[in-house]
């Protein structure tokens, strides 16, 4: 209650959940807003300016890009949350096993991360698209893989300070189980920093799933994915720059809610932020 008081206090905070609530409940409403078909073609009126009819013009195809945008939103934000929960599971539970465990399965969990970090994630998340093949599917699992050592690496710190805290000491005494220790008062211990950092991932994530779409390793066509809708309208951009305008505007209006959020809930969760 006391992190939800100090959250409702952020301005900028409520901004960045309004914006995240209204693209999550575009994408779900996506077919009752959507005034026409994402692949509804009228080559007759292609590359057509914003109007009344179009309110956010038409592409190459005549599509109605203001549709193909509500639409992308269901893919941007399902590739976002998908990938960040994936990465926060796995890298966790390797987290979590690292910092309670220690020792050699330690010392080879963190090597295995360092060794990930080591690479710029959107050179290793188009390495592993391109061993897989290009297809959302796939950048979808490249960018949750790229992102589990973050969730790993911030776990396992948290682990090894929760892990001699007295509660847990007196938890082994008692005869409880690791595994009981693990799941009842590390983890429930540990989640504040996860939440705050999966929040700021889910942005990240969107960037990432643009930007392989955007290079023809993400979503494949037609699907209205942002950063597929940018590569595509590259070459028109001085013809008809709405058709770049729009998804980038969305993509940036999402990505800016996300960070706004996450930096209220850093901010309400951390108690070194706190006066």
């Amino acid at each position: 209650m006391e992190g939800w008081r100090s959250f409702k206090k952020n301005k900028l905070a409520l901004i960045g959940t309004g914006i995240v609530l209204f693209f999550i409940l575009l994408a779900i409403f996506a077919p009752i807003i959507a005034p026409s078909g994402i692949n509804d073609q009228m080559l007759s009126d292609k590359l057509k300016a914003p109007s009344s009819e179009h309110w956010f013009g038409t592409d190459d195809f005549g599509r109605d890009i203001f549709s193909r945008v509500v639409f992308g939103a269901r893919i941007s934000l399902w590739v976002g949350f998908l990938s960040v929960v994936g990465s926060i599971v796995i890298g966790c539970m390797l987290g979590i096993i690292a910092g309670y465990y220690g020792k050699w399965i330690d010392m080879i969990i963190s090597r295995i991360f360092d060794i990930m970090l080591a690479f710029p994630s959107i050179l290793l998340a188009i390495a592993i698209v391109a061993v897989l093949g290009p297809s959302l599917k796939n950048a979808l699992i490249a960018i949750a893989t790229i992102n589990i050592p973050n969730f790993g690496r911030l776990i396992r710190s948290r682990v090894l300070s929760v892990k001699e805290e007295e509660y847990i000491m007196a938890a082994k005494a008692v005869g409880m189980s690791n595994t009981r220790i693990l799941l009842s008062h590390v983890l429930p211990n540990s989640m504040a920093p996860i939440i705050v950092q999966g929040t700021l991932a889910i942005a990240t994530a969107i960037i990432e799933a643009a930007a392989l779409g955007f290079l023809g390793l993400g979503a494949e066509a037609p699907n209205p994915e942002w950063g597929k809708m940018l590569s595509d309208a590259k070459t028109f951009l001085i013809q008809a720059p709405w058709t770049m305008i729009f998804p980038g505007l969305a993509i940036m209006l999402t990505v800016l809610g996300f960070n706004l959020m996450g930096d209220g809930l850093r901010d309400a969760l951390d108690p070194r932020m706190k006066n």
